[in-house]
């Protein structure tokens, strides 16, 4: 039943369930899209804490094997392991012709490629959360707009202003721009986050780099401290 043409006496629901149930059929779909926008968000906010919080642990590990000189052979597919692993298939490419330099930069490459592949990895889903941080706010207001156009209508039919009559169907509106900020704030938040976190594990691991690729390029017999035992 319209708000705006219930009869005198009759309560409406002002609960968020409320809201929803009594608001028109296109308000309603611009809600039930905002809230698994914000359910998907939120999906991936928790898997890529946890991804980025082992990428923490693997680059802190990486950069602790670097400095401390010990062996590249690495098992697993950490990013660690298979950044070392492209350092070391690198190192064993060698050219007789190669300067120091030019290996060098060779095994920074490969390291470099293979770091690249796995930050792409972990980058897969931000897009949603940046989509639904600048979108979702004017996806709520044109629910709004489009719920408070049929309260204006209804009001125009009906000839009557009264605040009581007014109100539920601008609430009901309201309720799905409130719904936008809702999913926005923290998708906008959670990427901005999100993003620097994954710099900073590329920083890192760029750092890493930089030095096992200094020492490799030196190094023609042995990778790290130990000899690659073929």
């Amino acid at each position: 039943m319209d708000p705006t043409t219930a009869p005198a006496g009759v309560s409406h629901d002002m609960s968020f369930l409320g809201l929803f149930l009594q608001a028109d059929p296109i308000v309603k779909s611009v809600m039930i899209l905002l809230v698994v926008a914000s359910i998907a968000c939120w999906t991936v906010v928790f898997e890529k804490i946890v991804r980025i919080a082992v990428a923490k642990r693997q680059a802190k590990a990486f950069d602790a094997l670097v400095r401390s000189g010990g062996s590249l052979e690495a098992s697993g597919k950490g990013m660690d392991a298979q950044v070392a692993a492209a350092a070391i298939e690198a190192w064993r490419d060698q050219d007789s012709s190669e300067t120091r330099a030019e290996r060098r930069d060779r095994i920074e490459r490969a390291m470099r490629a293979a770091l690249t592949t796995r930050l792409k990895a972990m980058q897969t889903g931000l897009p949603l959360l940046a989509t639904s941080g600048s979108t979702a706010p004017f996806i709520g207001l044109f629910g709004t707009v489009w719920g408070i156009m049929n309260s204006f209508s209804s009001i125009a039919k009906s000839q009557d202003t009264s605040l009581a009559v007014v109100a539920p169907g601008i609430a009901e509106a309201l309720f799905a721009t409130a719904i936008g900020l809702v999913v926005a704030i923290p998708a906008v938040m959670a990427y901005n986050k999100l993003t620097t976190d994954i710099g900073r594990v590329q920083a890192s691991f760029v750092s890493s780099i930089g030095i096992l690729g200094n020492r490799l390029a030196r190094d023609r017999t042995v990778h790290g401290r130990a000899a690659a035992a073929e």
